[in-house]
Order: C-alpha cells, then sequence, then structure tokens
C-alpha cells in the first residue's frame, strides 16, 4: 500500500479509534500506517496516565502494535524535528519531522489545529481528523471498510452496531454514514 499515513498519538490511545484505525491497516490494506518512536511514548505515557491502564498494559499495546506494522515505525533525528519551525507548538514538530521521514500524505490527528495547512503542504502532507480520514476511506472502499468493521465486531463477539456506537463521539459523520449505509457515492447512476 502507496498511501502512508502518520498517526498522531492522540488517535492511537483510544482503543476503538486505534483498533479501527490499525485493522484498515491490515492486509488488505486500505492504507499504510507510519509512527515514530516519540509518538509510541506519547501514547504509552496517556494510557498510564490518562486512561490508568498498567506498565504491563501500556508495553502489551506498544508491543502489540510494533509487532503487528514492524515497518510503521521512522526513525526521526531530533535535528529535523527542531527545523520544522512552521508548527507553533515544539512539542508537535516531531509529527510532521515523521511524516516527511517516512514520505507519509497525510497526518491523522485530532488536534488539526496544532499543524497549519500552510506547513503541512510546503512538505506535500495533509492533515486530517480521523474522522474525515475514515470518511474517505469509507468513500473509496465501503465493502473493505464494513468488512474490516464486522471483523472488529467479531472479535469482541458483537455485532457491527456496538463498534459503531463505541466510535461515534471519537468520529461522528463515519458512524454516522456506516450505520445509515452512506458511502457519498450516487447509487443510482
Amino acid at each position: 500500500m502507496s498511501y502512508a499515513v502518520v498517526l498522531d498519538a492522540c488517535v492511537l490511545v483510544p482503543m476503538p479509534l486505534c483498533d479501527t484505525l490499525l485493522r484498515l491497516a491490515e492486509e488488505p490494506a486500505a492504507y499504510r500506517p507510519l509512527w515514530s518512536h516519540q509518538i509510541l511514548v506519547e501514547v504509552g505515557h496517556a494510557l498510564e496516565k490518562k486512561l490508568k491502564r498498567t506498565a504491563f498494559q501500556r508495553q502489551r499495546r506498544l508491543d502489540s502494535m510494533r509487532g503487528a506494522f514492524p515497518e510503521a515505525e521512522v526513525d526521526v533525528p531530533a535535528d529535523l524535528a527542531k527545523a520544522i519551525t512552521c508548527v507553533p507548538d515544539p512539542n508537535d514538530r516531531h509529527v510532521v519531522a515523521a511524516a516527511i521521514r517516512g514520505a507519509a500524505d497525510a497526518i491523522v490527528t485530532f488536534n488539526v489545529k496544532h499543524f497549519p495547512s500552510e506547513c503541512t503542504q510546503r512538505y506535500g502532507i495533509a492533515c486530517q481528523t480521523p474522522d474525515q480520514f475514515l470518511m474517505e476511506l469509507f468513500h473509496l472502499n465501503p465493502d473493505l471498510v464494513l468488512e474490516k468493521l464486522d471483523s472488529q465486531a467479531a472479535a469482541l463477539g458483537e455485532e457491527r452496531s456496538f463498534v459503531i456506537r463505541r466510535l461515534e463521539n471519537m468520529v461522528p459523520n463515519f458512524s454516522r454514514s456506516v450505520d445509515l449505509g452512506i458511502t457519498g457515492v450516487d447509487d443510482e447512476g
């Protein structure tokens, strides 16, 4: 898969969203996921500090992600991240640096305001919310997305509607579109 996307820490922390995003990157893949060591450090920190997961749970999640997608982690030299001064917050520059190093097409984040379009476009990188990204994938290949959601639901011993309900606060347009079967494609002509 040539369409590559950096997944920011904020979209990898909530398990329902992380699970959906990563299932869509499994073969047959809708895209190729990317992250950096620093992104995974942020994920681990949020899991422990905000979600009160144990160190074992944090490590198991990160090891599972690395094991499932060994090519996803890109090396980000500190000097590259420091050089990306068009991102206002120095703590967010490493995400754009990871996108550059991984030849990513997009960054998926809840924090799109942290990545000004005049900056990301300079590097040929789009910045999307997870809702926008999942809507795009659904429009491009609704059957694949539905198959992946069904697989996610089956792994939980549930129906697709359960997965959609777990996602609706994070990705409301996507959840509504999947629930209603709206792909954005005119079925009549």
